[in-house]
């Protein structure tokens, strides 16, 4: 039996550990230093799990890390700490939203083992099946090889760095496209005419996006660095940098609000228009 170990538990990782499971795979991670909603995710997911990194390390013969962006790094130290203490040699797959150069660094990180780059394009599994997860690098094919339910494993050519490229402009369409929603709501709000504004739109074959605005607005906080790492892939490409910096800060003013207190996996998403925007600018207590 393949064992697989999920550096990072949460929404999505337990999902893509659920989605092992469920082909056949034994699938561990840690719950030292988590939180109770990582637990109980990981839990409702059926992962095993054990006392700490390097008992998942010892074990597993894949390690996927899915992290926020802004934990990326911290988690590729943690996870070359625990091969350098147990002298385990996992192949290693980064999943996480982050910009190719970030890429680099965390494969020198990682470099004492085989590393591969990754992706996720959709949602987890355990929510909405259907995930893409996009791969590349010289062992992107055993990645892609292991016991998938519920995603699509894509294994693009190119080395490290080119799964995180497509993230990165494939992100920038989705999470911006919910970015101009926000502003424009809460601009129409302010002014009067957010009914009138929703209804336009619906006559342009635009949906209400009252729904993706509340979920965008619970995963604000880890939203405003892949903003920034979206705009240092395009400062890269010799484009300007500003405009995905600009909605990173967007996103910084929602993780204030009380929208960016709830959860995903629980937030009523059917709430109405007027009330999500009410909540998205209201302080947390």
């Amino acid at each position: 039996m393949t064992t697989v170990g999920m550096h990072g538990a949460g929404h999505m990782g337990a999902g893509l550990g659920w989605a092992l499971r469920e082909g056949g795979a034994r699938v561990v991670t840690t719950l030292a230093g988590r939180s109770a909603r990582t637990a109980r995710l990981a839990a409702e997911a059926g992962l095993e799990p054990l006392d700490s990194l390097d008992a998942v390390v010892e074990v597993a013969d894949t390690v996927l890390v899915v992290t926020p962006p802004a934990a990326a790094r911290d988690a590729a130290g943690e996870l070359a700490a625990a091969l350098d203490r147990t002298g385990r040699r996992p192949l290693v797959a980064d999943l996480n939203a982050i910009a190719p150069s970030t890429v680099d660094d965390i494969a020198g990180t990682l470099a004492a083992t085989d590393f591969v780059d990754g992706s996720i394009s959709g949602g987890p599994p355990t929510v909405r099946p259907g995930a893409r997860i996009y791969l590349s690098g010289d062992r992107a094919g055993d990645v892609a090889g292991l016991p998938w339910r519920h995603v699509r494993p894509i294994v693009l050519p190119g080395g490290a760095g080119t799964a995180s490229a497509l993230k990165m402009c494939t992100a920038s369409v989705y999470k911006g496209m919910t970015g101009l929603f926000m502003q424009a709501m809460r601009t129409a709000a302010q002014h009067g005419v957010l009914d009138e504004v929703l209804a336009d739109l619906a006559e342009a074959g635009l949906a209400d996006p009252t729904r993706s605005v509340v979920v965008a607005a619970t995963k604000a906080a880890r939203f405003v660095p892949e903003f920034e790492e979206i705009a240092r892939t395009q400062h890269a490409a010799g484009l300007p940098a500003a405009l995905f910096e600009g909605f990173a800060e967007v996103y910084r003013q929602i993780t204030a609000g009380e929208l960016a207190a709830a959860d995903p996996e629980s937030v009523d998403r059917a709430m109405p228009a007027r009330e999500a925007i009410r909540r998205l600018s209201q302080r947390s207590g």
